[in-house]
């Protein structure tokens, strides 16, 4: 199943739960901004995100994605024009994204989020496998359910979901056990709070140096939920800056620097025509399907901003990965093939 030589050494797969096409590629909305029922302090909120352009609003918003990865990478997703990317799953919610985005199959039997371990074969699994990747494969999660979703007792690699107790005998992790143990929980129980996920995978990534390695953001979907677009427009900002200060982080380690991929997206969309509907997300609001994709580093040509019509899909992620570690993805279930434009 090996399929080529390997476009990176490295590949980190970051997810930001929820967060619409629409704030990428165009920054802040201005009639939810001005909303006081959705932005509790308009004036502070525009102050740090607002501008008059949509180009200049998403650079304030995320200046990693619009000064490194539009100018270094790719960036895909911007309807406006042509750019398509959806998921291809009829639900349009958490789990069966993805079980789309790792296992590159759309399964109609993975419909709800209950924590019912995955039966099919995620790629990071199927890398884990591998010689070459044999634990150097890890994951981390917000969000508890990704034990299930990556049905960690069988694919025995490193997994840490929600507020569990990391199992390293260092005076860092030490402090990330106990900061876990006594934060709040504003998400609730089953949601670790993203800054800790962040910092608990940058130690593991200087600490063990995996190969493969996946952080998965989460607040920015609860605060959408709770109808808080000015909490939602700060995380998605915060996550930029954690992404870039990750990146710098690989590029000043010698396993990583220059031999990294990064592939960043979300797991699906959230309602636009109906104003009041970027709260939600499901088959029944309509833009839920769509989502967007950025990508940086070895192997990834220079394109930035993709402006001509395409249509790209997130069961195709899957594979993706495995092609740019060197391997043609197979398993048990049905597999979409690698992306395009991100293998040309």
């Amino acid at each position: 199943m090996f399929g080529q030589t390997a476009k990176a050494e490295n590949v980190i797969i970051i997810t930001l739960d929820g967060f619409r096409w629409q704030e990428v590629f165009g920054g802040a909305d201005d009639s939810l901004i001005n909303d006081p029922k959705f932005s509790f302090d308009t004036a502070s909120l525009k102050k740090k995100f607002w501008a008059s352009t949509p180009c200049e609003r998403r650079r304030k918003l995320l200046p990693f994605f619009w000064d490194s990865i539009a100018t270094q990478g790719q960036l895909h997703g911007n309807r406006n024009f042509g750019s398509k990317v959806n998921v291809k799953n009829r639900y349009w919610f958490s789990y069966p994204g993805y079980n789309e985005i790792f296992t590159g199959y759309p399964d109609t039997a993975v419909n709800s989020n209950d924590k019912i371990f995955n039966k099919n074969t995620t790629v990071l699994e199927f890398l884990n496998d591998q010689p070459q990747y044999k634990g150097k494969v890890a994951a981390f999660s917000s969000w508890d359910c990704f034990d299930a979703i990556f049905n960690a007792p069988r694919a025995k690699f490193f997994v840490s979901a929600g507020v569990d107790t990391l199992p390293f005998n260092t005076a860092s992790f030490d402090l990330l056990n106990e900061m876990q143990e006594t934060s709040p929980l504003p998400m609730g129980d089953d949601v670790r709070p993203d800054h800790l996920t962040y910092f608990i995978a940058k130690e593991y990534l200087k600490e063990y140096k995996p190969k493969i390695l996946y952080i998965a953001f989460d607040e920015t979907d609860d605060y959408a939920h709770a109808g808080r677009y000015d909490q939602y427009l700060n995380m998605a900002h915060r996550e930029d800056m954690w992404i870039g200060d990750l990146w710098n982080t690989v590029q000043h380690m010698k396993e990583y620097k220059n031999k990294t991929t990064l592939l960043i997206l979300c797991d699906h969309g959230r309602g636009d025509k109906v104003k009041k509907e970027w709260r939600s997300h499901g088959e029944k609001i309509e833009g839920s399907d769509q989502i967007w994709l950025a990508a940086l580093g070895a192997g990834i040509e220079s394109k930035g901003e993709i402006k001509k019509d395409e249509q790209l899909y997130q069961a195709q992620v899957a594979q993706t990965i495995a092609w740019l570690a060197g391997y043609i993805f197979k398993a048990g279930q049905p597999i979409e093939n690698a992306m395009e434009p991100l293998i040309k």
